[in-house]
């Protein structure tokens, strides 16, 4: 009969020098970039339910969505604030998540690096045109009877 090595792990309870992790390479970064996907999921899970619940079972539902609801919303600063907490949350949440994606499937650092290049000047433009719609949103057109925009 063969001898066979069977693998037995040392008493000290210590983790084999091969597993220990490298100081200063990444330091907390991907630790911190776990976190924030955990605690942003949840701030988003109770962000888009109470915006689902105010724009479509509230008042007359998904048939009263028009231009002057957006406007009237918008004209509250607590609605501005939860919508732009909303875009900005799930634009890093995502973006978050496309990085961690493009760093587990691209396997030239060339690759990578464009991927997310491109990744993150999308998520800047989109944070940034996104935010400047909901603090310059005027619902009122140039030369419009509304007595609002008097």
């Amino acid at each position: 009969m063969a001898a066979t090595t069977e693998f037995v792990p040392p008493r000290s309870g210590r983790i084999d020098a091969k597993y220990n992790r490298v100081p200063g390479r990444k330091g907390n970064f991907e630790m911190l970039a776990w976190l924030f996907m955990r605690i942003s999921g949840v701030f988003l899970v109770v962000l888009i339910f109470g915006h689902l619940i105010t724009n479509l079972l509230v008042g007359d539902g998904i048939n009263g969505l028009d231009f002057g609801f957006v406007a009237g919303k918008w004209a509250d600063p607590f609605w501005q604030f939860w919508d732009l907490a909303m875009l900005w949350l799930a634009m890093l949440h995502g973006t978050n998540g496309v990085r961690t994606i493009i760093n587990d499937y691209a396997d030239k650092d060339r690759t990578r690096f464009w991927l997310k290049g491109i990744l993150y000047f999308a998520t800047i433009v989109i944070i940034t045109l996104g935010t400047l719609v909901i603090f310059t949103f005027d619902p009122c057109i140039p030369g419009s009877p509304l007595e609002i925009c008097k």
